[in-house]
């Protein structure tokens, strides 16, 4: 009976809800950046646009791989890559769930964006033409766009 009181007495606190991205805007995120406003969808895809590399990230063997590539956007806002046929990166996303990044920081005080979008990637084959690469799309299922404020390194 003593312990049905105990536990009676017992509060658990709420979960801590983060906002898309993880970071509250106006606060710090790990290495000091500060981060500014949200932006909606739209502003996101319309910076992204604007960036020629960004870093996807994926998994091999169950660890973390992290690549520069060059991508451009198609018009429902899809993320494309270009790869070799049989690469270990189109081996290793088709049909996955994986995240995208691209940024613009100013090297001086650190302001600028990062956009990064979540979501599943398909590797469309090539022709059997010689030279031809295979494709992958990254459909966006979730666009998190951040504004980079002037922060302390």
């Amino acid at each position: 009976m003593n312990a049905d009181r105990e536990a009676a007495s017992v509060q658990v606190e709420p979960p801590v809800r983060r906002p898309p991205g993880g970071v509250a805007p106006g606060s710090v995120a790990p290495g000091g950046a500060a981060q500014g406003p949200g932006l909606d969808e739209a502003r996101a895809l319309e910076l992204l646009r604007r960036a020629g590399v960004g870093r996807v990230v994926y998994t091999v063997g169950a660890l973390p791989a992290v690549l520069p590539v060059r991508f451009r956007l198609d018009p429902l806002g899809g993320v494309l890559l270009s790869t070799e046929p049989g690469s270990e990166l189109a081996r290793a996303v088709d049909g996955a769930v994986i995240a995208f990044e691209a940024d613009e920081v100013d090297g001086a005080d650190g302001t600028g964006w990062c956009v990064t979008v979540l979501g599943r990637a398909e590797v469309r084959r090539p022709s059997p033409a010689p030279g031809a690469r295979a494709e992958i799309r990254i459909a966006p299922e979730l666009v998190v766009g951040r504004h980079l404020l002037p922060g302390a390194a």
